[in-house]
């Protein structure tokens, strides 16, 4: 491994780090089930889970993150007091409105 390469070595250890808790989950479920605390099929399908969410096959996660990013983003520049969208289209409405009707009333004069 070449020791100059950051991203190379960030990359080796995620992988060693995902293994880790692979092998810990896989540890430790087996134990509940020796226990009794979790049912075979249960502890096979929460190792299941969760090394797919550690791998980045959840597009389910991934659409409930992006949905709760959104709305930070929205309420961080609802806070900042930033306009929406919708906001601005309805002040262009009003705007649009109000022109129509100055136009008018100098047609009138």
């Amino acid at each position: 491994m070449d020791s100059a390469n950051p991203i190379q070595q960030l990359l080796l250890r995620g992988l060693g780090t995902t293994s880790l808790v692979a092998e810990r989950l896989k540890g430790v479920s087996q134990s509940w089930v020796s226990s009794g605390r979790l049912d075979p099929n249960q502890a096979s399908a929460l190792v299941d889970d969760v090394l797919r969410a550690l791998r980045g096959e959840t597009p389910e996660l991934e659409v409930q993150a992006e949905r709760n990013l959104e709305r930070n983003r929205d309420n961080l520049l609802q806070d900042l007091g930033v306009a929406s969208q919708k906001e601005l289209d309805e002040l262009r409405g009003r705007i649009d409105r109000l022109e129509q009707q100055v136009r008018q009333l100098n047609r009138v004069d």
